[in-house]
């Protein structure tokens, strides 16, 4: 794996980005405007997870890094959860729900695989160095 310097390095918080960025879109129109509670509810959920990916890998360490990537993958299947809803109320369509569904299943596959990385690393994390 390359070296990764910033959050914003990783390609899991980069795909997060792009869920964000789609679902405030979608969430902007057809009606949904009038449903507030489930508009703000994937928003935050969709948010939680590009902020986990950041937040964790801000830590410094990798136990710490892990912890906030599984609230990541938690979060990746609200959203997912979040969709069904959209789409069964009629706020979105078929196509729109199967292309935000594999976004979000396309992310919670790398932050695991991001996870199995980290467990198997003998690099622990800045905050362990002896330099």
């Amino acid at each position: 794996m390359a070296k990764i310097k910033h959050f914003e390095d990783l390609e899991s918080w980069k795909s997060a980005r792009d869920l964000v960025r789609e679902i405030y879109r979608v969430s902007s129109s057809g009606g949904l405007e009038r449903e507030f509670f489930l508009k703000n509810q994937i928003k935050r959920a969709s948010v939680s997870i590009m902020s986990n990916i950041s937040e964790g890998f801000e830590r410094d360490g990798n136990r710490e890094f892990i912890q906030f990537l599984s609230n990541a993958k938690g979060s990746c299947g609200e959203v997912r959860s979040q969709l069904y809803i959209l789409k069964d109320q009629g706020f979105i369509d078929a196509e729109t729900f199967e292309t935000l569904s594999q976004m979000a299943v396309r992310i919670n596959k790398m932050i695991n695989g991001l996870i199995k990385y980290l467990k198997n690393s003998d690099y622990k994390g800045k905050k362990f160095r002896d330099d």
